[in-house]
């Protein structure tokens, strides 16, 4: 166990959007509450999952809806306490710990702002490596973990106790009640022991986006590209480098969908990119070939600060350079790209790595060059 401080915080918020790949909510929103929660109550205590308890009852916390709404419908922080509070009573059990159940913008910080104001400890992992649109799309799902009870709450006061056969009846239900209650809720999700944790999370996220952060920073500082030091820290690939010429966007079933065209700059010249999501990114394709997929992690990073560039962030002119990272093995397995794979969200494709996607650019390069 360590105690992390607003210097962390600063740098997870950093990293936390990166590994977003575009959604998550906005990071900003999480990180004011998170340092602000530090002023008031002091450190957060970060707990390695190896250091949980096998009986211990863990909790994630995270943001439900459109990560637009968020953007004006900012959260007071009560409608966390009372999903945890709710959820207790329901239980019978006081909880251990919280951790985010994903690896993007506000839902990595969320936790720990409630964790610094009521004292839990809050977990170094996740349920994703990324951020996914779907509560069933996380590795405890993958493991066989409930996604219920479940409690959601909202700013005003109300809140539920859903109970459902599965996730995706639970991604169903609770998505059509956050419609009503305004578009964005808290929720108190896949309540678990710390065995189901050590099994089934992906280990250390909130270290790894710490580091991500300080190493965007120390690269500006040292007159590195921060680009080139990202990729080499997360052994991620450089897909497209442009500016965005048009961006489709609509809030629709509870989800920020559309297209965003980039328009190529120096090496890609002459070519155009295109970014289609559902909160996140999910496939990165040109006019001749993809790019990366679902469930691999397409993010788009500011061109000149390597600072990351959120779906609802996304605005026409800005200079971006795509990037791609290898999924978390989870993802890769049989069950992992059923559930959050290409086909899934509807587009006709089998998953092909991005390590193999990028491959055959090379090859194409080449063939291209020998002519």
């Amino acid at each position: 166990m360590r105690l992390i401080g607003k210097e962390e915080v600063e740098n997870i918020a950093i990293g936390a959007s990166l590994l977003g790949t575009g959604g998550g909510g906005d990071p900003y929103i999480g990180k004011m509450m998170a340092l602000q929660a530090i002023e008031e109550h002091g450190p957060i205590q970060l707990l390695d999952i190896t250091e949980l308890d096998d009986d211990d009852l863990v909790v994630p916390l995270a943001m439900m809806g459109a990560p637009t709404v968020m953007v004006e419908k900012i959260p007071s922080g009560e409608e966390a306490l009372v999903s945890f509070r709710e959820l207790e009573k329901v239980l019978g059990k006081e909880i251990k710990a919280t951790m985010p159940i994903e690896a993007g913008g506000v839902n990595s910080l969320l936790p720990l702002a409630l964790a610094a104001r009521i004292g839990l400890p809050v977990v170094d992992g996740d349920g994703m490596g990324r951020a996914f649109p779907e509560l069933q799309m996380v590795t405890f799902y993958l493991n066989d973990v409930s996604t219920t009870p479940m409690v959601l709450s909202d700013e005003k006061g109300n809140s539920m106790v859903l109970n459902t056969i599965n996730g995706v009846w639970a991604e169903k239900i609770a998505r059509s009640a956050t419609m009503v209650l305004g578009g964005s809720v808290m929720n108190a999700i896949y309540p678990m022991t710390g065995k189901q944790a050590k099994d089934s999370a992906i280990y250390r996220t909130l270290t790894l986006e710490e580091k991500i952060g300080r190493t965007i920073k120390e690269a500006k500082k040292n007159k590195q590209n921060p680009i080139d030091a990202v990729l080499s820290l997360l052994g991620g690939y450089r897909l497209f480098t442009g500016k965005v010429v048009d961006i489709e966007r609509k809030t629709d079933g509870g989800f920020v969908r559309g297209t965003a065209t980039i328009d190529g700059l120096d090496n890609d010249k002459g070519n155009n990119c295109y970014l289609e999501f559902q909160n996140e990114n999910l496939l990165a394709k040109t006019d001749t070939e993809v790019l990366c997929m679902t469930p691999d992690l397409i993010t788009v990073l500011d061109t000149e600060t390597a600072l990351p560039i959120t779906t609802e962030g996304l605005r026409y002119g800005a200079r971006g350079t795509v990037i791609g990272i290898p999924s978390d093995e989870k993802w890769r397995t049989q069950k992992g790209i059923e559930v959050a794979g290409p086909r899934y969200f509807g587009y006709d494709y089998d998953f092909t790595p991005v390590e193999k996607l990028r491959e055959r650019v090379r090859e194409n390069d080449e063939i291209s060059v020998g002519n």
